[in-house]
């Protein structure tokens, strides 16, 4: 079997209209599918580029959000979420459209992390200040209406062999199991 990427992710919105807003304004993606739910939800979906789809759900009854368990509590500093969650959605874009997008977000008043621009490389930190050959992704994180952490990430280098150089860790049971 192989797959052929993405078709959607879907996720949970608190307000579909300002979930819509942001998305066909903020980011420029069309909204190309919506569902009423026999329960009163609703289900719609965006085209966000290369054949894929962001998909929200909305119920009038969903649970609240759960910063630091559900999703990411506050970026970079409690980046962690909870076994089974969805830490973050990146998007693919050209290194060329960073800075563009960045002016874009911040003119429909979205908050933009800081550093602005991240250069993740394989130094211990995972990140440097400034650019060298090292740097494999370039990101630029942000927040949608309903907390969800997003990024979009310029890829600026294929994969190497060499880029699988850690073993995969195993839940560490503890003396008591």
């Amino acid at each position: 079997m192989r797959t052929k990427g993405i078709n959607h992710l879907a996720l949970v919105c608190r307000d579909m209209a300002e979930t819509v807003s942001f998305y066909t304004e903020a980011l420029g993606m069309p909204l190309v599918k919506t569902v009423a739910l026999p329960d009163g939800g609703q289900h719609f979906f965006f085209d966000c580029g290369g054949g894929s789809l962001l998909a929200f759900f909305w119920w009038p009854d969903a649970p609240p959000a759960a910063p630091g368990i559900a999703s990411v509590k506050s970026f970079p500093a409690e980046a962690k979420s909870a076994v089974g969650s969805m830490n973050h959605v990146a998007f693919h874009l050209d290194e060329d459209e960073l800075e563009p997008s960045i002016a874009r977000l911040q003119a429909a008043g979205v908050d933009v992390s800081v550093p602005i621009v991240v250069n993740h490389d394989d130094s211990p930190l995972g990140v440097a200040r400034e650019m060298h050959e090292g740097v494999w992704v370039r990101s630029v994180y942000f927040r949608d209406p309903n907390g969800i952490m997003l990024e979009f990430a310029a890829i600026l280098r294929g994969f190497r062999p060499g880029d699988i150089a850690h073993e995969p860790a195993r839940l560490m049971q503890s003396a008591e199991a």
